[in-house]
């Protein structure tokens, strides 16, 4: 059984009088291990197909199974449990708390897990030393670097050990020198074992990836394997 499973995956939003199909049928399987990019222009359906993977929501109609379990059946509760116990969270604009140091940023989902505080020290530790931040820890995010923020952000995702990390267009606001090194440091993740999928328009960004779907008007357009086009 894959990691993710979606089968016939439909979403539908009411605007007013208007019905927005935002997904259209999407069927698509996601290994545990893999480097993923969803593709997509706006409008394409792949911030609601992210807000589905990631348990933000759930469908209108069709199944998703995450690692045996049939999301499409979870009430608000267990669907936040989920989201705390397989997924990290990487987003554009890094969504820390202003006023509190790095270390406590990324303490933060183990507080909610009920985590006792030595073992949240040194989980947190652990992961600000895996992004390379282990000299930072006391900082606050108006003492960081834009990219040093988003490591920060990294570090809070990982600091459960989930099983997915979940990137919405993570270099977004980023210069292109520290586009580099965040994207060398979610391919370091991955080499040691993290299923990866990002979200992204851009195709450099897309081109990190082992796998791109491209999704247009709530379709999958293309799933295309760039390992094997590279080695074929």
């Amino acid at each position: 059984m894959s990691l993710i499973e979606l089968t016939d995956v439909h979403k539908v939003y009411q605007m007013g009088a208007e019905e927005v199909r935002a997904l259209d049928g999407i069927d698509l399987a996601i290994e545990e291990g893999e480097y993923l990019a969803i593709m997509g222009a706006s409008g394409s359906g792949k911030s609601t197909l992210m807000n589905l993977i990631g348990c933000l929501d759930t469908p209108s109609a069709g199944h998703y199974i995450l690692r045996g379990t049939a999301v499409e059946s979870l009430d608000d509760s267990q669907l936040a449990e989920i989201r705390n116990r397989e997924i990290g969270f990487v987003f554009q604009t890094f969504n820390l708390l202003a006023r509190t140091t790095a270390l406590r940023n990324v303490e933060l989902p183990l507080v909610y897990a009920g985590v006792p505080r030595r073992e949240r020290r040194d989980l947190a530790l652990g992961a600000l030393e895996k992004v390379g931040l282990g000299d930072r820890i006391d900082h606050q995010p108006n003492e960081l670097s834009g990219g040093q923020r988003q490591r920060v952000a990294i570090a809070r995702a990982l600091v459960n050990r989930p099983s997915i990390l979940l990137a919405d267009e993570p270099t977004g606001n980023l210069d292109s020198a520290t586009s580099v090194e965040i994207l060398e440091l979610f391919d370091r993740l991955h080499e040691t074992g993290n299923t990866v999928i990002m979200v992204t328009h851009e195709t450099d960004i897309a081109a990190h990836c082992h796998r791109q779907v491209t999704l247009r008007d709530g379709r999958v357009l293309a799933d295309q394997s760039l390992v094997a086009a590279a080695s074929g």
